[in-house]
């Protein structure tokens, strides 16, 4: 059984740093991607606070394809280059969007949604799948969310 509880208290970079370590030990000794993305999922879900949406779109051709998540139902099918999600993965860089409304190209799944982070998994120098979280809330995320997601895509990036 897996119960992670993370302190309230916690400043981010320790937040991310525990979401890193949760994600380590839920995907060590797994070999199957989709069992990994899902329990890295919730785990985003159980530690980050005030999202409507987490989860991840894997690289598959010149698109993404929807992977595991929770939130509401999600477009399944973003091309590269298009919206946050895609833009990440066509640049290969993480996007921090403070008002998704003012984003050229966003994709509207959820309606609620009004920020926006997106952060790139590598795996041999390619993007393999982005990380995708939305807030109801303006602002929402900043560098610093940022960099502590970026730990959780070195995670992901042996687990998928």
């Amino acid at each position: 059984m897996y119960d992670f509880a993370p302190a309230s208290d916690l400043a981010k970079p320790e937040l991310y740093s525990a979401l890193a370590r949760a994600a380590d030990a839920l995907v060590q000794g797994e070999p199957d991607p989709v069992a990994n993305m899902a329990n890295m999922a919730a785990a985003i879900w159980q530690f980050v606070p005030d999202l409507n949406w987490a989860g991840f779109y894997r690289v598959l051709g010149d698109e993404l394809v929807l992977g595991p998540f929770i939130g509401k139902p999600a477009c399944i099918r973003i091309p590269l280059g298009t919206g946050v999600c895609g833009t990440a993965a066509a640049l290969g860089a993480t996007q921090v969007v403070p008002d998704v409304h003012a984003f050229p190209g966003h994709i509207a799944c959820d309606a609620a949604s009004r920020s926006e982070l997106v952060v790139p998994i590598l795996r041999d120098g390619r993007v393999v799948a982005v990380i995708d979280l939305d807030s109801p809330t303006p602002g929402r995320f900043d560098v610093e969310d940022a960099s502590g997601l970026q730990l959780l895509a070195q995670v992901a990036a042996l687990a998928i």
